[in-house]
């Protein structure tokens, strides 16, 4: 990626920067996430066009593959939008964001999902949809989108809230009162029949082959954790909310010595903001805020980009890099890539900005910062 020749050797990251594929294109996988398959790895993303109509979905989803992160060949559009029938719910123009592929080991499918917005509705629809291959570079189909479990209440909300009358006419946003009766519930409560809202999302599997949809809701104000059947293909109505009113959207997981870690971020349209933090002993919760992982120059604006997905390096131990996008809203598929290695200091996730790094920064930081004998783990407080 430090290089912009064709099918030139690459062997190190340069965030910010043209990435270019094998063929010498700036990769072209916004809001993605990176499944790794008997050797290789693929990277799904937006497929994004010139010009603000490209943050509509013209194409589909884009895929790349890479043995070893650095040099990435374009598989091309892995799930097509529909180009002629009106009925479909992918139909060409409507909204794609942040494709997560998972492989279900039970199923032997590569199952899909990403957050969709319906043609000409804006971003009013807010659901997830899903879609399945046989092989990790497609074709893949699409099944069907949700909102997320409709008429089932979270496990971490006290049994009284669930009955709870709340007359919203006259309740003013953003003010103290409004803020209290969103984290008892008012939103939960308002889409309960027919689901909840999913936009910004995520899908981690558990080291016991237990997949989990995590996406923001409510408004964006809070993140919903919604186990997967097992197939992966649907919601078993097990759920928990994190950070009630929050205002987190872009989350991003990974597991690390048995506890679970999560980036977020503010809501501030395509303009970057400082990322959030959390850890927690149970991917359900409850879960501890830690601050912003950034820290050094632009640490307040995440390096001047989004997070998107956390992603575990093969072959290394408890080695993680944080891929970030820099959106260009005005010219979408200008977009760029922040990539940064997560360094672990006293069991919390740090990301620092790295002008350009391989993957050897990770065996040269275990050198310098060997594990502190008896060292003990933060405490959890009893964040939702």
């Amino acid at each position: 990626m430090a290089q912009n020749k064709k099918a030139s050797a690459t062997t190190t990251i340069k965030s910010g920067e043209i990435w270019p594929d094998t063929e010498g294109k700036h990769i072209n996988a916004h809001g993605g996430g990176i499944l790794y398959y008997k050797g290789t790895y693929y990277w799904f993303g937006e497929h994004k066009t010139e010009g603000r109509r490209g943050n509509s979905t013209l194409f589909g989803v884009g895929a790349y593959s890479s043995k070893d992160l650095t040099s990435w060949k374009n598989e091309g559009i892995v799930l097509k939008v529909e180009e002629a029938d009106s009925t479909s719910e992918i139909i060409k123009g409507c909204v794609i964001e942040r494709p997560k592929v998972v492989y279900n080991a039970r199923t032997k499918k590569f199952v899909m999902w990403f957050h969709l917005e319906l043609k000409g509705k804006g971003y009013e629809a807010a659901r997830t949809g899903v879609a399945t291959s046989d092989n990790p570079t497609g074709p893949y189909t699409y099944l069907k989108s949700y909102r997320p479990n409709a008429g089932i209440w979270p496990v971490n909300v006290p049994a009284d809230l669930k009955e709870k009358q709340v007359d919203a006419t006259n309740l003013k946003w953003w003010t103290p009162e409004w803020t209290k009766e969103v984290k008892d519930g008012l939103f939960i409560r308002r889409d309960l029949e027919q689901g909840q809202m999913s936009r910004d999302m995520t899908v981690f599997v558990d080291d016991d082959g237990k997949a989990y949809h995590i996406h923001s809701s409510e408004e964006n104000l809070t993140l919903h954790i919604s186990e997967l059947s097992n197939d992966y293909l649907s919601f078993t109505g097990k759920w928990s909310v994190l950070a009630p009113a929050g205002h987190n959207e872009a989350p991003a997981i990974c597991k690390r010595k048995g506890r679970y870690y999560m980036i977020t971020s503010g809501c501030t349209g395509w303009d970057p903001n400082a990322a959030r933090s959390f850890v927690a002993e149970s991917v359900m919760g409850p879960w501890t805020a830690l601050g912003n992982p950034c820290v050094g120059e632009r640490a307040n604006l995440t390096f001047e980009s989004q997070g998107t997905y956390i992603l575990p390096v093969q072959g290394k131990k408890d080695a993680f890099i944080f891929m970030a996008d820099r959106w260009r809203p005005k010219n979408p598929i200008d977009g760029r890539y922040v990539w940064l290695p997560i360094i672990f200091e006293e069991d919390k996730p740090v990301l620092k900005w790295q002008e350009e790094w391989s993957l050897e920064f990770f065996d040269k930081n275990k050198k310098q910062n060997p594990p502190l004998q008896g060292k003990r783990k933060l405490p959890l407080g009893k964040l939702p």
